[in-house]
């Protein structure tokens, strides 16, 4: 058993290397995707797969309101009927792609947006219904859903308990009415409060809070209450994302004031002040922006080094394939990524032509499944054993990763990275710059030099 992720703050270093990079919850990133992949290609890869496991992505587009800040693929409406004509498209999805997985049991089970409980509770019971009719689900797994606190009633907490869901994932972003009301996303506290607790008296296994740092009107004094609060509200899992300010790829952040932003140094603050407080509290550092408590499945397996990574960012189904249902939503089987069609007319006219929406993806080759395994590997849990790597793939690291280990040198130099008897090791002050040690390894950033494409790592 390893110890559990600790963190040293090391500002010069910091700010050396915060610079733009993938995310890596895919090797290759999405950027490589292309609409040469057929639907051949996924189902050659779903019969070549060596996983009888599956984790079930729902993506449901709804949103009652825009938050100003938010870059996910949502549809803004107050209208019901627009739902009830989507779920019959995710219904000719579901029954298309379900027989292709009929050998498989699905472990885990998803649903994200936009606003999951957009939906009614009539209609998430017969969504869900109609995924358990066609897919082969384990008795016990791993089924989240995310809970907009503004639009629900604390009951809406018992219809995701009846319909199967034991985990929960409330977006709360900031405490601070000023903030709230400078991205459209005014909540009331005590509700979320009141959610947690239902939440737990129901028997939900874990409840997760997303927060985002780096907002309007934030102060590293006014989101240090935030956290205060969150610490005391005390949920399993945490996320506390940096806010990348991108207007010029998502017009809802354009309603965002410039001169309201607070300055890089005052985000380095706001996030340095967290990880100290939330350690401080008992949570875990997994890596990047996701916390959990010892006791969490997140900071167990980690700690066993079984930590695994996909397009939900760090997760505990190490050995599944991942099926993504709906707009947008991405899937990951076997040496595949598929991604379906991004917007909701395309999808809908492909589903009436095809039966499915997929739109583009890509095949690995074999450097992409090397290079994925030590991305992967290094992202979740801080180490890499060369040998390992070498035994798995049948190669000479050192000689195959030379440009790579050339990269990696000044990360070295700078004693964020030990190589010792064959092993890599991320130090405690490096962790926090995992992406840019990852970055080191990733043949596509470097021949393309992406950076703008990307949030800055901090």
């Amino acid at each position: 058993m390893k110890q559990p992720t600790q963190i040293s703050w090391d500002q010069s270093m910091i700010e050396k290397y915060n610079y733009s990079g993938p995310r890596y919850t895919s090797y290759p990133t999405a950027l490589e995707f292309d609409d040469a992949f057929t639907e051949q290609d996924l189902l050659t890869s779903i019969k070549n797969s060596k996983s009888d496991k599956l984790s079930l992505y729902v993506h449901i587009p709804f949103c009652a309101k825009l938050c100003y800040y938010c870059g996910c693929n949502k549809i803004i409406t107050r209208h019901s009927h627009k739902a009830d004509q989507y779920i019959e498209y995710l219904a000719t999805e579901i029954i298309k792609r379900a027989p292709l997985f009929k050998n498989y049991t699905v472990t885990q089970m998803h649903w994200g947006g936009g606003t999951p409980t957009f939906l009614s509770p009539e209609q998430i019971l017969k969504l869900t219904t109609l995924i358990k009719e066609h897919f082969n689900f384990a008795e016990v797994g791993e089924y989240s859903i995310e809970v907009d606190p503004r639009e629900i009633e604390l009951s809406m907490l018992d219809t995701l308990k009846e319909a199967g869901f034991n985990r929960v994932s409330i977006g709360v972003q900031d405490f601070n009415k000023e903030v709230q009301i400078a991205v459209n996303r005014e909540q009331d506290e005590q509700f979320i409060f009141d959610l947690i607790a239902r939440a737990k008296e129901l028997g939900f296994v874990s409840t997760n809070v997303d927060l985002i740092y780096g907002l309007p009107l934030q102060t590293p004094e006014t989101f240090a209450k935030t956290i205060a609060r969150i610490i005391e509200l005390s949920p399993d899992r945490l996320s506390v994302f940096n806010y990348a300010h991108l207007p010029s790829r998502f017009a809802a952040q354009r309603k965002i004031k410039e001169h309201d932003m607070p300055a890089p140094q005052q985000k380095l603050d706001m996030l340095r002040q967290t990880i100290e407080s939330l350690t401080g509290a008992g949570y875990q550092f997994i890596g990047m922006d996701h916390f959990a408590k010892p006791n969490d499945e997140l900071a167990k397996l980690q700690n066993a080094g079984k930590l695994h990574r996909n397009f939900q960012g760090y997760t505990t189904q190490e050995e599944c394939d991942l099926l993504g249902l709906g707009v947008s939503s991405i899937s990951q089987i076997g040496d595949c990524y598929a991604q379906n069609q991004k917007d909701i007319r395309p999808y809908y006219e492909s589903i009436d032509a095809n039966g499915h929406a997929l739109w583009k993806g890509c095949s690995l080759n074999q450097d992409d499944e090397i290079r994925r395994a030590v991305i992967k590997q290094i992202i979740c849990h801080f180490d890499l054993d060369m040998n390992k790597i070498e035994q798995k793939f049948a190669i000479n690291f050192d000689e195959y990763f030379v440009e790579d280990l050339k990269l990696l040198q000044t990360f070295i130099n700078d004693k964020l990275v030990d190589i010792t008897d064959r092993k890599l090791t991320v130090s405690t002050t490096g962790r926090l710059l995992i992406r840019n040690i990852c970055m080191c390894f990733d043949v596509y950033y470097r021949q393309k030099a992406r950076q703008q494409q990307f949030s800055r790592v901090i």
